[in-house]
């Protein structure tokens, strides 16, 4: 048993893991992992989601009025970026798939520009609303007429832009790391579940924003 396991072992990739018995494996389980990692990561957005249709519910001409502060356009070229990102991102996981290094570096770095891209163009964003005074809870000091409690619109705004935010960040720091790794040759088509995992984080933090755009955005 422990030569047949030596055996199966020592023609895998320098990256398998002794503890597993074959390279699907240890993808199958990486996968599995990064599922259970997204799916805690669905419960925590919900939070605010319901956060966002219960204020919505209880201040509907707050959310009406409200929304026209934001400016649609920006958030429609941050969703264009983001979709884009998603694309290159899946571009990049094919190229190590098929054994393509070149490629994998290039969809990567276009990946983390756009991430960058979406970054600016939110702090631009967020520059403005501070200007104005359009900001959270008691930080809130804007001198136009908004009905209800467009404190509590900001609140939803900023807590939810904010914390995807975050997440685009940890996205472009792991980004960076398997460009790094790909210009190195680690990826290829035995071995490729860093990227295919962290292409998984990237849809679903692109997946979150599309529904941020419409629900903060193009209120009806």
């Amino acid at each position: 048993m422990g030569h047949a396991a030596d055996h199966a072992h020592s023609g895998h990739s320098p990256f398998f893991q002794h503890h597993f018995i074959d390279m699907r494996q240890q993808a199958s389980s990486a996968k599995l992992g990064m599922w259970l990692f997204l799916a805690q990561e669905v419960l925590f957005f919900s939070v605010l989601f319901m956060a966002y249709f219960i204020f919505r519910t209880l201040y509907p001409e707050t959310w009406l009025v409200a929304h026209y502060k934001l400016d649609a356009a920006l958030g429609g070229l941050n969703t264009v970026v983001l979709l884009f990102s998603s694309l290159t991102m899946a571009l990049a996981v094919r190229a190590a798939q098929v054994n393509a290094k070149k490629q994998q570096v290039i969809m990567l770095a276009v990946t983390i520009a756009c991430a960058f891209v979406f970054l600016v163009v939110k702090y631009f964003e967020y520059m403005s609303k501070i200007g104005k005074g359009l900001l959270p809870g008691n930080l809130y000091s804007y001198s136009g007429d908004i009905p209800g409690a467009p404190e509590l619109f900001f609140t939803v705004y900023f807590c939810m832009t904010g914390l995807h935010g975050i997440h685009v960040v940890a996205g472009i720091i792991v980004l960076f790391w398997l460009l790094i790794r790909a210009g190195k040759g680690h990826f290829n088509s035995g071995y490729y579940s860093p990227m295919e995992n962290v292409g998984l984080y990237w849809h679903l933090v692109d997946l979150v924003w599309i529904f941020l755009f419409p629900l903060l955005y193009l209120v009806k």
